[in-house]
């Protein structure tokens, strides 16, 4: 196996403002698109409410359609062109939102972010080009670092900018992507050698195509199923947080943004200072750890009758965010050079698969447990089932790493039907 490229400080630099920006970008319009859905349809909340549900299923569609795609073209044609593509295409599909006549072409930007915002996939595997195994969770843990600062900034420069005009931000957020992507055809060398490279095919780029690498090599089905387990929990607070704020603590729309950019700045603390300092302990014992971490305070959450409690809940939860970058590491460590961009477009996959019906079994449960039916009042039922979901990729994450350390970093040898073969 080729020693990776030693990386130039400028490239991680662009691979981390790339996710930095794309999650920006995202967290830019949270404010103000459903102001945007209200203004095309005459203030009309409960047709908005619908259309906007909409919105995040197309995006998560295409999110688990197109992210394989990605890593197939990375692994076939390098990471640069298809990271340099997918911001310019980012950008424009911005330029598009912001300048859209009617809801059809709005509903169209957002199939479009759906797909170009899969750059997330080729950015980890850019990552695993480039650093030894021994270093990739604190690798891993760098975009993680980007996922929070973005997840902290964007909606508070949403909302600053959304109160000038709803379209301002979107404009923001385009010209954003397109500056990146300029400075990156600069700064962004290839990662991937030619001699890693592999013909595409529509066999590794289709999502079930993609899904198949994980049962081709020892462990990776396993540590899939816990990060489909671990996506889908990750949906409970985004899903239900702000009707649960308001519900049960009386909280404004102030006091919610505030709790969740404290959210955002726990975990990108973590994943920035943490996580290399964790990486010591070994990445199975950093991956358990932190999924029970999550369990804790998703439990703290559920069981929270203040908001001070709740706001107690939030730095145990914040360690939540060891556990994401040492799964990383133990599946690109068990899987070939060639086939680091489809492995992270099935991890993508899964993600899209887990925001198509995760935020529904939420809101669902909301309701269920706040309802005059309930079998029993419990707002914090949602983040209490998110608590169990870890606890039970705990136990998974146990079982698929017990074997030796060396087996489980050897893949199983290719055969005629698993995606390694040639």
């Amino acid at each position: 196996m080729p020693t990776p490229r030693a990386p130039r400080r400028a490239a991680l630099a662009f691979i981390f403002v790339t996710v930095a920006l794309d999650m920006l970008a995202l967290g830019i319009i949270i404010p103000v698109l459903p102001k945007l859905v209200l203004s095309f349809l005459a203030g009309d909340t409960q047709r908005a409410a619908r259309v906007y549900g909409a919105f995040g299923t197309v995006w998560a569609l295409m999110q688990f359609v197109f992210s394989p795609v990605q890593g197939a073209l990375s692994d076939s044609f390098g990471r640069r062109r298809v990271v340099l593509l997918s911001n310019v295409g980012l950008g424009l599909d911005y330029v598009l939102m912001a300048a859209s006549p009617t809801i059809g072409w709005l509903f169209l930007g957002r199939i479009v972010s759906g797909i170009t915002a899969a750059s997330f996939s080729t950015a980890g595997a850019y990552i695993a080009d480039v650093t030894p195994p021994e270093k990739r969770a604190a690798g891993f843990g760098m975009i993680g670092v980007a996922f929070g600062l973005g997840f902290v900034l964007g909606p508070a420069i949403g909302g600053l900018l959304g109160g000038f005009s709803p379209r301002l931000p979107f404009w923001v957020a385009a010209g954003a992507s397109l500056l990146n992507s300029l400075y990156g055809f600069f700064v962004l060398p290839e990662s991937l050698p030619k001699e890693n490279r592999v013909p595409f095919s529509w066999r590794r780029a289709n999502p079930l195509g993609s899904l198949a690498l994980l049962r081709s090599h020892q462990g990776l089905l396993g540590l899939s199923l816990v990060n489909f387990l671990g996506d889908v929990a990750h949906s409970a607070l985004p899903a239900v947080f702000a009707l649960y704020a308001g519900y049960r603590y009386h909280w404004d729309t102030r006091m919610v943004g505030l709790t969740l950019a404290g959210v955002g700045v726990s975990s990108a603390i973590v994943q920035g200072a943490l996580v290399p300092f964790a990486a010591r302990f070994g990445d199975r014992r950093v991956l358990v750890a932190g999924l029970l971490f999550g369990a804790a305070g998703f439990g703290l959450y559920g069981f929270a009758t203040t908001g001070t409690v709740f706001w107690l809940g939030i730095p145990v939860m914040g360690l939540w965010g060891l556990s994401g970058p040492a799964a990383q590491s133990l599946m690109t460590a068990r899987t070939l050079p060639t086939e680091q961009g489809q492995l992270q477009g099935a991890n993508s996959s899964i993600m899209g698969i887990a925001g198509l019906f995760g935020p529904g079994l939420f809101t669902l449960t909301f309701a269920a447990f706040i309802g005059k039916d309930a079998p029993a009042h419990l707002p914090g039922a949602p983040f209490l089932l998110a608590g169990l979901l870890l606890v039970l990729a705990a136990a998974v994450a146990v079982a698929v790493t017990r074997r030796n350390s060396a087996a489980l970093l050897s893949p199983v040898p290719p055969t005629s039907t698993t995606p390694g073969a040639r």
